[in-house]
């Protein structure tokens, strides 16, 4: 568990820049992926009265916003949003960013709910971070009621790059962490990002990670060069 120690405390002592250094690297364009998976899974599960939705390795509560905005959006009533992250300093800025949220510090593979009580799951860009990834996905599994849906959006390995995906890899791996490492102040945290890719599933394998913990896939697509890939899968 060094490693994950180790990942929490990074995340601790970039969290003042975090949102920052994000909008910045992401020119914003993470905004659409985030909507689009919001929308999608409402569409799945088909339900306008909502009691849970839980946003794991919440960060400073960004994806809660889009889930609350885009229920109404959609028409539809969701009763609590609940981050859960074990960085008490993304989560501080959390609770400062977003007063009305409830927030808990908690790690992806120790959520503190009842079996079933969760109509559906998110994690945006921090699955990756989950050192004991199965024991997290089987966590979501358990929270999650009949038919709930878990929401993951992610930088994947690409096996095959195409030439657009090989300028990615340039701008991920050479770019992306000297902006980062410029506006807070700590290079090592933004040059994890990259290696954190390499070292991190493809697409299939993410699927079949998540089938073999007992959901079924609903839907995927990659965006922006294959920069991200949304993947939304229903628990059978």
């Amino acid at each position: 568990m060094e490693k994950q120690t180790k990942i929490v405390e990074m995340f601790n002592d970039i969290a003042p820049t975090y949102d920052k250094a994000n909008r910045v690297m992401s020119m914003g364009v993470d905004r659409s992926w985030r909507k689009k998976g919001c929308d999608k899974a409402f569409g799945y599960y088909g339900q306008k009265e909502i009691d849970l939705i839980v946003d794991v390795a919440c960060g400073t509560g960004d994806m809660m916003d889009y889930w609350k905005r885009q229920a109404e959006k959609n028409a539809i009533n969701v009763e609590k949003l609940l981050g859960v992250d074990p960085s008490e300093g993304m989560v501080g800025v959390g609770r400062q960013k977003f007063p009305d949220f409830d927030f808990v510090i908690a790690p992806a593979t120790e959520i503190p709910l009842e079996d079933g009580q969760a109509d559906m799951l998110s994690i945006s860009y921090g699955i990756r971070n989950v050192v004991e990834r199965q024991k997290g996905l089987e966590e979501f599994n358990r929270v999650l009621k009949p038919g709930g849906m878990v929401v993951i959006l992610e930088f994947m390995k690409n096996e095959h790059p195409s030439l657009l995906g090989k300028i990615r890899d340039f701008y991920m791996n050479r770019i992306l962490p000297k902006v980062g490492g410029f506006i807070s102040k700590n290079l090592e945290a933004y040059e994890y990002l990259p290696n954190s890719i390499e070292g991190f599933l493809t697409v299939a394998n993410m699927q079949r990670e998540l089938e073999e913990a007992g959901f079924e896939i609903m839907y995927t697509e990659s965006f922006s060069m294959d920069i991200s890939t949304l993947i939304i899968a229903r628990k059978k």
